[in-house]
């Protein structure tokens, strides 16, 4: 086949190969003149509401108030601009000729520039390349970029690019930030005043802007208004109440109604707008709520407070305000949520959890409270006092300190430890023997997003367990999340749990529930229309955090109150302060009902009236739900079967009573420091009767302790105001009230107690061993170290 002469290379003339060679290249050097990226101006970092409702923002690192580029341009504000800057917009491709030459035909006669001919492309490539000194060869250019941007984009992407970055004067750029600054409101809630009032500014933006020249101003949005009535766009109603509103004056501040969130997003999502999770509205109110309460807890030198909000099933930041509306003085910038603070009580549901979960543990087993120093450590209960013995979800509920120093050594550090890494705990990163047992009492520091991810994870798991009939989700332990354009993936459905299993998490929610509400509250469990939360409170030493965080089946909400200097108060607690927070919070959200029992997850057993074990063969039972895998925990080591005699005063056995006349009964029996308290806030509890005189036997030994000191225990004696040196008061008990005990130190006789068995001892600083001896022989030896206060 032959080409044609005219398709034939080899045929051209030398200058017709040159130039279709100048065509070909200037063909490419167009096609790549305009910029891949026509705008290189830093912009604001804005955060929106999941409705898309503005939220907040930070200046641009230039320091103007540049928005990303908008979606889409209103219309109110789409037909003033066209009609106030291009009329033929829609109609030419970037250059408008007769535009044009009417522009140069005026400004060469009055011999300066008085008219401009340039279309919206033309300004909107005369704005991407701001700082270019105006000429004709510049206006050149711009015609060429500007038919080469009609080729690239829609005519609806340049007037959204034009919008975006146009100058509205001051630092102002872009309709949405003009809408905000000069309007209090967005662009699609303009009035058509409002949009003629902007469509003029950016024709000259550094003379004209509110709050100056007004008169100008005004003259140029009512003609431009005009120009809409006559080309039928607006009515004449419209018209006449247009011209009526008044022109904006000072300008409005930007929202701030999550400036801490807006911190958190900018570092990883710098200037971009960001649609996150937010409820404009739950925000608005929460808000409201933390300055209130900020007002009123600041006449205690408590000066900030931090709230946050998840929804359980998509682990969606609902509500997220870091510090009160403070002073710089007091760290008003400080983002609190994510800041590290002593935990407090706060992980104690953890504990127990973790203890039902491995079947270590029933809801009602008792748990010693009793006076203990573990290797120097000497924990104590927020009141002071010893109960003997508690049950482990009363210890819970009423947050009891020894007891749960008692379960984590009992559980293992290293164990819980492990627990709380599952559970997402990242910011507790030092080694276990760093914490020690202090680990549940607020030895270790974590932050509020960590502690509301992980009940919210709990209470996830709890919702799929139930949903889906006995499975769960492989990733159900995940971080916040505040994108609303990101969905959380939580795996695939499995038998095996991530954490703690259903019957677990449920009876921990339960016990949790019953935790002693704020002033005014306390009544709520006798009200249908009350609102039914598990929630848990936390008060660091020396009150420097008060913590509470409650949840339901759709949500969790943490709070944290104090001082973010570090400052304590004596005031501050997680009851008083954080508390009525919480519940105000809570009483704002939907109402949702409570958890479903995970019955596939629990088990009906017969456990221990008055011990909560486990039954064993002596003991009274009752019917409890317990999380499934109960009965593999230990049996009741509170009871025993005893003989008594037939008025049931005294212990007998087969060498002083014959069988027939022996009485067998069951008898609930703590060890002597449990008793020794126990007895106290238990008046029911009855001391194991004494042997009768006439029985001898193995059986008759009476069990003594010591409650203070314990073996190998240092202590350090004071001196009083004359600098005299006090004594120390040493404590022991037994098991038969009525019997007498001995004291001796280093075999010397110091007295003898009964009923109260206390004994003051003064001695030299040194190693001593203090002994106690019964009416019957029975010992106890312990070594002891003495030191004065000052040698400490």
């Amino acid at each position: 086949m032959k080409i044609k002469p005219y398709l034939n290379w080899k045929s051209w003339s030398l200058k017709k190969k040159i130039k279709v060679s100048i065509l070909f290249v200037l063909l490419v050097l167009y096609y790549f003149c305009l910029p891949s990226q026509l705008f290189t101006k830093p912009y604001s970092t804005v955060i929106e509401s999941k409705d898309n409702k503005l939220l907040g923002a930070q200046i641009a690192s230039d320091g103007q108030w540049r928005f990303p580029e908008v979606d889409s341009v209103p219309d109110k504000f789409k037909e003033c601009i066209i009609a106030f800057e291009d009329e033929y917009f829609y109609y030419h491709w970037g250059v408008n000729p007769v535009s044009m030459f009417k522009a140069f035909k005026a400004n060469l006669k009055s011999d300066e520039v008085v008219r401009g001919g340039s279309t919206l492309t033309q300004q909107t490539i005369r704005l991407a390349r701001d700082g270019k000194k105006r000429s004709y060869a510049e206006k050149i250019v711009e015609a060429i970029l500007a038919t080469r941007l009609e080729f690239k984009y829609s005519k609806d992407k340049i007037l959204r690019l034009y919008a975006s970055h146009a100058p509205f004067g001051g630092n102002v750029v872009g309709i949405d930030v003009a809408a905000w600054r000069y309007f209090g409101t967005t662009p699609e809630h303009l009035s058509w005043a409002e949009c003629a009032t902007l469509a003029v500014l950016p024709n000259a933006p550094r003379l004209i802007y509110p709050g100056k020249n007004q008169e100008l101003l005004l003259k140029k949005r009512n003609n431009l208004l005009k120009k809409l009535l006559d080309k039928k766009v607006i009515d004449e109603n419209t018209y006449l109440l247009a011209i009526e509103e008044p022109l904006p004056q000072k300008p409005h501040e930007l929202p701030q109604m999550a400036p801490h969130l807006l911190q958190y997003v900018a570092k990883t999502n710098l200037q971009q707008r960001n649609n996150t999770t937010i409820d404009y509205n739950i925000q608005q109110r929460v808000n409201d709520i933390v300055k209130g309460y900020y007002f009123n807890y600041s006449q205690s030198e408590i000066y900030n407070i931090a709230v946050i909000v998840i929804d359980v099933e998509t682990r969606d930041i609902v509500s997220y305000v870091g510090n009160t509306p403070t002073t710089a003085e007091h760290k008003k910038d400080v983002d609190i949520i994510h800041a590290q603070r002593s935990t407090g009580s706060i992980l104690k549901p953890f504990l127990y959890g973790s203890m039902l979960d491995d079947v270590e543990l029933l809801p009602k087993s008792l748990v010693a409270d009793i006076p203990v120093v573990i290797s120097g450590y000497k924990p104590e209960n927020f009141n002071s006092t010893y109960e003997g013995a508690v049950p482990a979800d009363e210890a819970l509920f009423r947050s009891l300190n020894i007891p749960y120093v008692l379960m984590l050594q009992k559980y293992g550090i290293y164990r819980f430890y492990n627990q709380l890494q599952n559970l997402g705990f990242k910011s507790i990163n030092k080694h276990p023997n760093h914490y020690g047992l202090s680990l549940i009492l607020g030895g270790a520091e974590s932050n509020l997003w960590e502690i509301t991810k992980a009940y919210a994870g709990l209470a996830s798991t709890l919702n799929y367990y139930n949903k889906s009939k006995g499975q769960y989700r492989s990733n159900e332990i995940q971080n916040l999340n505040w994108n609303n354009d990101i969905q959380l993936d939580f795996g695939s459905e499995s038998s095996e749990k991530n954490t703690l299993g259903a019957g677990a998490i449920y009876s921990t929610f339960k016990a949790l529930t019953l935790v002693n509400r704020p002033e005014g509250d306390e009544a709520w469990r006798y009200y249908d229309s009350s609102l039914k939360i598990a929630w848990k409170t936390g008060t660091s030493f020396g009150g420097r955090d008060a913590w509470a965080v409650g949840v339901n089946k759709k949500y969790v909400v943490g709070v944290w109150a104090g001082n973010a200097t570090g400052e304590g108060r004596p005031s501050i607690s997680g009851v008083r302060m954080a508390g009525p927070i919480l519940f105000d919070v809570f009483n704002l959200l939907p109402r949702t009902s409570w958890f479903a029992q995970p019955l596939n997850d629990m088990d009906e057993i017969e456990t221990c009236t008055q011990s909560g074990y486990l039954a064993g063969p002596n003991c009274p039972k009752t019917k409890s739900l317990v999380p499934y895998r109960a009965k593999k925990t230990e049996l009741c080591p509170y009871h025993k079967l005893v003989h008594l005699d037939q008025t049931l005063t005294y212990q007998v056995n087969t060498l002083c009573e014959s069988l027939d006349n022996i009485v067998n009964q069951s008898w609930f029996i703590l060890p002597p420091t449990m008793a020794h308290f126990y007895k106290r806030y238990y008046t029911d509890y009855k001391d194991l009767p004494p042997f009768r005189e006439d029985c001898i036997g193995a059986n008759n030994q009476t069990a003594t302790e010591f409650i203070y000191p314990k073996h190998n225990d240092v202590i350090y004696l004071t001196k009083d105001f004359y600098s005299k040196t006090q004594p120390f008061i040493a404590k022991a008990a037994t098991n038969n009230p009525i019997k007498k005990l001995y004291w001796y130190l280093d075999e010397q006789y110091l007295g003898e107690t009964s009923m109260f068995h206390e004994q003051s001892i003064l001695t030299e600083p040194g190693s001593h061993y203090l002994t106690i001896v019964d009416a019957d022989g029975n010992s106890k030896t312990i070594q002891i170290t003495i030191e004065l206060s000052s040698s400490k």
